[in-house]
């Protein structure tokens, strides 16, 4: 592509984001905050302090957090994006964190036998603390994900029809009742899609995804957002090599209340 069609298609791409413009700054009160980190919460372990540290069976690493973020033990790497040292990354700059936190090393665990033979240990007992005060500065860090996700997706694609169509959705979404926690959710639960590492037979499963599944003629936005979701994760269960269907009624659960009112 010369310099010329770039910019055209730079051009282009502004003119058509200028409805969301506004999310460039997204300036939740902390008590908006909260509410939103505590629906996300209860999406990903029930509103419980005892889920804010886990690791799921057929996994390889464990989960903490209200976003259930991932931390690989050392020497371990998946094909899952591992969010958990930016969000300690974060939070280590607002109060002092325990030492073992902040090493720089991967989780101090070398299996899921070994997570759950401490699950009671003092060690845990004390994260699962910090995690259960820090909602608000948890649910910052997934909303600055949040807000980073369209260029990533935009970048992702090579066709302006195909930027545009996203960039449409995206706003839809955006400014619909319900829309900005469902896209705050989404990119925390499934990702940008933008990784080619998150692959099922060559098909994605993230926000980029969802939005290329939208009708753009339906007039329920948050319905027609719901609907895509549900297409592109029962999508993923067909695909994958290993059995997921246990996980699937309650992507669905979750994916319903992007339309409760």
């Amino acid at each position: 592509m010369n310099y010329s069609s770039r910019v055209f298609q730079h051009l282009l791409i502004a003119l058509l984001l200028w409805p969301i413009v506004v999310l460039a700054e997204v300036n939740l009160t902390p008590a908006e905050a909260e509410n939103i980190g505590r629906k996300i919460w209860q999406n990903e372990g029930a509103g419980k302090v005892e889920n804010l540290a886990v690791w799921n069976a057929g996994e390889d690493f464990p989960s903490f957090g209200i976003g259930h973020f991932i931390w690989y033990p050392t020497g371990v790497s998946g094909i899952f994006e591992e969010s958990f040292p930016q969000l300690l990354s974060g939070l280590a700059q607002e109060r002092e964190l325990p030492v073992w936190l902040v090493e720089g090393q991967g989780a101090p665990w070398r299996s899921r036998e070994e997570f759950l033979a401490m699950i009671d240990d003092p060690v845990l007992q004390e994260l699962r603390a910090l995690l259960a005060d820090t909602v608000v500065q948890q649910t910052v860090f997934i909303v600055a994900r949040m807000q980073a996700a369209l260029p990533v997706m935009l970048e992702a694609l090579d066709e302006p029809a195909a930027q545009a169509q996203v960039a449409r959705q995206f706003a839809r979404v955006a400014n619909a009742p319900n829309g900005l926690y469902a896209l705050i959710d989404y990119v925390n639960f499934k990702g940008e899609g933008t990784s080619p590492r998150e692959r099922y037979r060559g098909e994605g499963w993230g926000l980029l995804q969802v939005l290329e599944q939208m009708d753009e003629n339906s007039p329920d936005v948050m319905t027609e957002f719901a609907r895509a979701a549900d297409f592109v994760l029962t999508r993923r269960v067909a695909n994958a090599d290993r059995d997921e269907s246990r996980w699937l009624p309650g992507w669905r659960k979750r994916v319903a209340t992007y339309v409760s009112r």
